[in-house]
């Protein structure tokens, strides 16, 4: 079993992003441990299918049609020091997060109205 930690929505970039989106969507991802130099990564199953990476944080195949699905509004920076916001209007209310990317933005808000304001993530995927 591996050890699960606690985690701010608004803090979550890379990899525990990725597994949150996953578990926010219903998937059922798994964790491929770091080695060789390699980070641990995130991977879900497809049917009928190998296991394929999951990175709907940083690959606009994956996370843009999220955005789409969940009727997510995005606000692009207005000045060299501002970052990405995204909305997303649920029947629990109105989510909003922030992110230095659209997509990072966009996974959040996806999180944050699923899941919550604090996750359970794998503590192998952590820097």
């Amino acid at each position: 079993m591996t050890d699960l930690i606690e985690v701010k929505t608004a803090d979550l970039a890379g990899e525990p992003l990725n597994w949150s989106v996953a578990i926010a969507m219903g998937l059922s991802p798994s964790v491929v441990p770091a080695q060789y130099g390699v980070p641990a990564r995130v991977f879900i199953q497809q049917e009928g299918m190998f296991p394929v990476r999951y990175k709907p944080s940083a690959d606009w195949l994956v996370g843009g049609p999220l955005i789409e699905k969940h009727n997510i509004s995005l606000h692009c920076p207005q000045s060299t020091d501002d970052v990405w916001a995204a909305w997303v209007i649920t029947d629990k209310g109105e989510f909003v997060q922030a992110g230095e990317f659209a997509l990072c933005a966009a996974c959040r808000a996806i999180v944050a109205a699923k899941l919550g304001e604090t996750v359970q993530v794998p503590s192998e995927l952590q820097p």
